[in-house]
């Protein structure tokens, strides 16, 4: 129980820190929900009833966003059905700059919560110029084979940078960000999770992956080999989806992390956060048993606007 106030007067804190308050470079977290949002159409619980009458401005797509200040640039990580709030709330984090959109977008699949948010670049919205967009070689191929992303391509809105598994790029004299492969449902792309390598910090995030036992890696090494990790946190356990088949959504459950990740000392498990929370979710809601379990555990949960110095 002491953890658990602990968690939340510092998640409290770190929610009021202001950029000039915080280190540069930064990370902030720009969103934590997975792909459809909170509330999920057609959703009839008691999850979000209520937040279709008034919706809580929080419950953001997941996205990460990346200041450096001194190299005046901004990076994002997805393009979420959010995209136009998270761009301009990295805009007003990075006072240097006025422009609208960030120096780059970084997408890890081609799941409609994490590069949907193109749309808003291309001629019936923004109408914007060659926007860096990063993604690895079956992403990028179905920006460009298929509409309407192609058009985005072909009138320049965004300009397509191929990266690679394991091979990491500099953003800038402080930054790096290095994706790696991951097993997911790649209907049409591959999906990748990231490192970001700052001047401190080295940071992982994986918001979407199978069950941790498809995987040819082995993430409590890698845990150990981070200063921080963000990872699937999709479904709290198997009541959540009662009437869906499992095999097309394998992602760990929350409650199978935390078996997986059980005998780490308290100074491991406190680097990971859960992240990309269905609107079922109850770790959506600080005040519920299971984000009290959780953070007793000694894990944490992401909120909307941390930041978290690199």
């Amino acid at each position: 129980m002491l953890n658990y106030v602990l968690y939340l007067f510092s998640t409290f804190l770190l929610g009021s820190f202001l950029a000039q308050e915080v280190s540069d470079p930064y990370l902030i977290v720009l969103g934590t929900v997975q792909d459809a949002g909170s509330p999920h159409m057609g959703c009839k619980k008691k999850c979000c009833e209520s937040l279709f009458i008034n919706p809580d401005p929080t419950r953001m797509v997941v996205s990460l966003g990346i200041v450096d200040s001194e190299n005046e640039k901004t990076w994002l990580i997805e393009s979420t059905p959010d995209f136009p709030i998270q761009c301009k709330l990295i805009q007003k984090e990075a006072s240097f700059t006025n422009k609208e959109t960030p120096d780059g977008i970084f997408l890890t699949h081609a799941h409609i919560g994490h590069y949907a948010g193109l749309m808003y670049l291309g001629r019936e919205a923004m109408g914007s110029n060659e926007v860096p967009v990063y993604a690895m070689t079956r992403m990028k191929g179905f920006l460009i084979q298929n509409g309407p992303w192609n058009q985005l391509v072909n009138i320049r809105n965004i300009k397509i940078n191929n990266i690679e598994h394991n091979k990491g790029l500099k953003l800038s004299n402080q930054l790096r960000i290095t994706p790696f492969l991951v097993p997911h449902r790649d209907e049409y792309s591959e999906t990748v999770g990231y490192i970001i390598d700052g001047p401190n910090k080295k940071i992982a995030f994986i918001p979407d992956i199978d069950k941790w036992g498809k995987w040819n890696k082995d993430i409590i090494s890698l845990i150990k080999k981070v200063d921080l990790a963000f990872i699937d946190g999709t479904f709290y356990d198997s009541n959540e989806i009662n009437n869906r088949d499992m095999s097309e959504i394998p992602h760990p459950f929350v409650v199978e992390s935390m078996e997986l990740f059980k005998d780490l000392p308290l100074k491991e498990k406190a680097k990971i956060i859960f992240i990309h929370m269905n609107h079922t979710n109850p770790l959506l809601d600080s005040t519920t048993e299971q984000y009290r379990h959780v953070v007793d555990q000694g894990f944490k949960i992401a909120n909307y606007k941390q930041i978290v110095e690199l």
